[in-house]
């Protein structure tokens, strides 16, 4: 059988922007036999996540993410159905999802690095289990959840950075669920604003490309910032955190505004902000939601029910097209979607 898949075309160098050149659309041949312990799935859907540049790298500088070797497949997160099944806890017709699923249209792969998802906790809305009740929504959650100490009643103020994407927009969210009086998004479009504050119920929303990001935050934080949910890194984060109070934390989830430079992971303060940072006791510590396994269940029960109960609304920008994955990684990583980025690999697959 004659299938598609993406391999890594080119690098774009530690300092580069990624192209959707860097990636490569090819056939290959998909073996005829399933050996015990595997299956073969179609692919339904596909994302793309900031975190993927560093995997564009010969070095990740990471300990826990590989690099993608050149002519190779790509892999992240996806999600399918099985078509044939050799191993003991699937079935044809099962929908599944991994962390490791390889950009292509079918494949056969290990059995053990799946789990079985059900679509009704989504009400249907599969790829939703690459997003809000996938890692992004753990991600979000659970790090709210350990790193941002929330009081409810105590009348904290959270600021989210690059909060119209995949996780922005649910780390707010999350916030007000979870007890934060105030919620301030900062993202880079007027219509990204809008979206946070009518959609989303963000009580305000900064866009940075217009004014001074520092007087606007002051005004919408004017008891300060108590949580910092930091998807960004650089310039913004700098000045969120120079309004940050005493004893106050940051959730480190991203850093998108230094993947494309060759820097370590989490990137170093400028002096006068570590100054700050270490004068207000403001903690700042590397958020790895793997370390978290044990509360992925739970997490994502929570995340359905809020779903469920309108509590938690979900935003997708989705692309149709194993060949579009390289367009979409480039859009995502320049701000072009809304919340999370979807490649829709075969068509419709709504229940």
């Amino acid at each position: 059988m004659i299938v598609q898949r993406v391999v890594l075309n080119s690098r774009p160098g530690k300092n580069g922007h990624p192209v959707a050149e860097n990636f490569r659309v090819e056939e290959v041949n998909l073996p005829d036999c399933v050996n015990e312990g595997q299956v073969q799935v179609r692919t339904l859907y596909l994302c793309v996540d900031p975190y993927m540049r560093c995997r564009m790298n010969e070095d990740t500088s990471s300990d826990y993410i590989t690099p993608w070797q050149l002519s190779q497949v790509v892999d992240d997160a996806g999600v399918g159905i099985i078509e044939e099944s050799k191993h003991t806890n699937f079935m044809k017709g099962d929908f599944v999802t991994s962390f490791y699923w390889p950009w292509q249209t079918k494949v056969i792969l290990d059995g053990n690095i799946l789990k079985k998802v059900d679509p009704q906790l989504v009400n249907g809305h599969l790829s939703y289990f690459l997003g809000a009740t996938g890692m992004p929504g753990l991600t979000s959650l659970i790090g709210v959840q350990e790193k941002g100490h929330i009081t409810a009643g105590s009348n904290q103020t959270t600021a989210v950075s690059g909060a119209a994407g995949a996780c922005g927009c649910l780390a707010g969210q999350t916030g007000h669920l979870l007890g934060c009086s105030r919620v301030v998004g900062i993202c880079g479009t007027p219509e990204k604003c809008l979206f946070l504050t009518s959609e989303l119920g963000f009580d305000a929303a900064i866009n940075y490309k217009e004014g001074n990001v520092a007087e606007q935050l002051h005004k919408l934080c004017p008891a300060g910032v108590d949580v910092y949910f930091d998807n960004v890194g650089g310039d913004i984060s700098d000045t969120v955190i120079s309004q940050m109070n005493q004893n106050s934390h940051i959730i480190l989830c991203g850093q998108i505004s230094q993947y494309n430079k060759d820097v370590p992971y989490a990137p170093p303060l400028p002096p006068a902000i570590e100054a700050i940072q270490k004068e207000r006791n403001i903690t700042r510590e590397r958020f790895l939601v793997l370390n978290y396994k044990d509360k992925f269940e739970s997490g994502i029960l929570q995340l359905s029910q809020w779903f469920k109960e309108g509590k938690l609304k979900i935003k997708e920008t989705m692309i149709n097209g194993l060949e579009n994955m390289g367009a979409a990684f480039q859009s995502m990583m320049t701000g072009g979607n809304i919340g999370k980025q979807i490649v829709c690999i075969l068509g419709d697959t709504s229940l």
